[in-house]
């Protein structure tokens, strides 16, 4: 059969490395394919750069929309990112009936229902393995290999750099904004680091995930999200002190109710394989009915590990170019007409253990009011610990574990800590999931 033709629109990181996978295993991809895989031609906005691939036999353009008209490329590789003026390069190639394969978690967030929807009208596929957890193929996991599940709950560590940073502050007691300043050195975080610390990045993966593990349609406006700039080295060591170690996850769970979609920084228990991925590595842990839980683990970003789940959805789409576009596996893996509207609830609405850090002063009476306050909004407790006066002026701090309550009863509940007058400043408030 005669090669497939294809384009990159970007040449960064991702597209680099890109070319370098499918030309350096181009045998042992057609191998799997059933046929050639050639990139005829790729874009770029500065072809005079330097860059990490060899660029030899393809064509080049500063113009991506040279490669979305062009008859001959089946498939287009959108490896750029964003989501303004790339959601109209992708909209273009389908309507171009061109397949497209991304690694851009933004643009499948926040425009995936519209994009899945003109690529079912014209019978092409957007593949996307590459836009969550890099080189580890979680969506393909869920998609096929849990398909016979109902999917419970799923908790993941997906952004690295927040995971750098926590590594960070707990193995050498580092500050919080020192270890940002490293990760921006290092490249991990970018200048403006928003999208990684405040969990904005991951509610976009989070978005994906929980659709193809639900069945629900993409909404990543209900997706509750909260940074790691409040968490302290204090917090940390305290977490350490009970067990437990802090991760930034982002949940999804099914409940009676409706769908919990949440990112925030979690106590989790150190004896958890989770609580124990380090550094800039990525891991999920996927709960089905039928196999219980299960965790996948590896590099979140980077050149060849996110050209990896690149190629892969390369290759699947080689496999189904010539089959009938209604029996190839759906993009959300439920057929379109069978996605349901289950609601997503509302922060509110959340049912979790926390761990809460408050300082108090000196006094007689002060953890008796505290632990009053928690019975009357019937929250129970299960660990205290007191430590000694941290200033001149006898603050205490005072660290809660609690058992699951509803979020509204315990927002309620820190308001009414927060006025007390022996109380001082806020409660630092970290949700506990013990992952079991």
């Amino acid at each position: 059969m005669k090669p497939v033709k294809i384009g990159i629109i970007g040449l960064g990181t991702v597209g680099g490395g890109t070319v370098n996978v499918l030309k350096r295993n181009a045998e042992e991809i057609a191998r799997r394919a059933g046929r050639q895989i050639v990139i005829t031609r790729a874009s770029a906005k500065d072809l005079t750069k330097q860059r990490i691939c060899d660029t030899q036999g393809i064509a080049l353009t500063t113009d991506p929309y040279e490669i979305i008209s062009d008859p001959e490329i089946e498939i287009v590789l959108e490896l750029i990112g964003g989501a303004g003026a790339v959601k109209d390069m992708v909209l273009a190639a389908i309507a171009n009936h061109k397949h497209v394969v991304t690694a851009n978690k933004s643009l499948i967030a926040l425009h995936g229902n519209e994009i899945f929807a003109k690529a079912s009208e014209q019978g092409v596929i957007v593949a996307f393995e590459a836009a969550v957890a890099g080189g580890i193929p979680i969506i393909k996991a869920i998609r096929e290999g849990l398909s016979g599940n109902q999917i419970q709950w799923l908790a993941g560590i997906i952004n690295g750099t927040g995971n750098f940073i926590l590594t960070e502050m707990r193995d050498k007691g580092r500050d919080f904004y020192d270890v940002l300043a490293e990760a921006q050195a290092l490249g991990y975080a970018e200048a403006d680091p928003t999208f990684d610390v405040e969990g904005i990045d991951a509610g976009h993966k989070l978005t994906i995930l929980a659709s193809i593990a639900f069945g629900i349609p993409l909404q990543f406006d209900k997706v509750y999200t909260e940074g790691i700039t409040q968490v302290t080295r204090a917090d940390v060591e305290y977490a350490e002190q009970l067990g437990y170690r802090i991760k930034h996850l982002g949940i999804a769970r099914k409940t009676q109710e409706g769908i919990e979609l949440r990112v925030h920084p979690t106590l989790i228990p150190e004896r958890r394989l989770i609580a124990n991925v380090n550094g800039v590595m990525n891991a999920i842990v996927v709960k089905g009915d039928a196999v219980g839980p299960t965790l996948y683990y590896g590099a979140g970003a980077g050149a060849d590990p996110t050209a990896s789940s690149v190629v892969a959805d390369v290759i699947d789409v080689v496999r189904a170019l010539t089959s009938d576009p209604e029996n190839r596996v759906p993009h959300l893996a439920f057929q379109a007409d069978a996605l349901h509207n289950i609601p997503v609830l509302p922060s509110q609405q959340f049912k979790t253990a926390y761990y809460l850090r408050l300082n108090a002063e000196d006094k007689p009476g002060v953890l008796a009011d505290v632990t009053r306050i928690l019975a009357k909004h019937q929250i129970s407790i299960d660990a205290i610990i007191q430590k000694k006066p941290t200033d001149d002026r006898a603050l205490v701090p005072i660290i809660l574990l609690t058992q699951i309550t509803l979020e509204n009863e315990m927002n309620a509940a820190i308001a009414e800590m927060e006025a007390l007058p022996t109380v001082t400043g806020r409660v630092n408030r970290i949700r506990l999931e013990t992952l079991g």
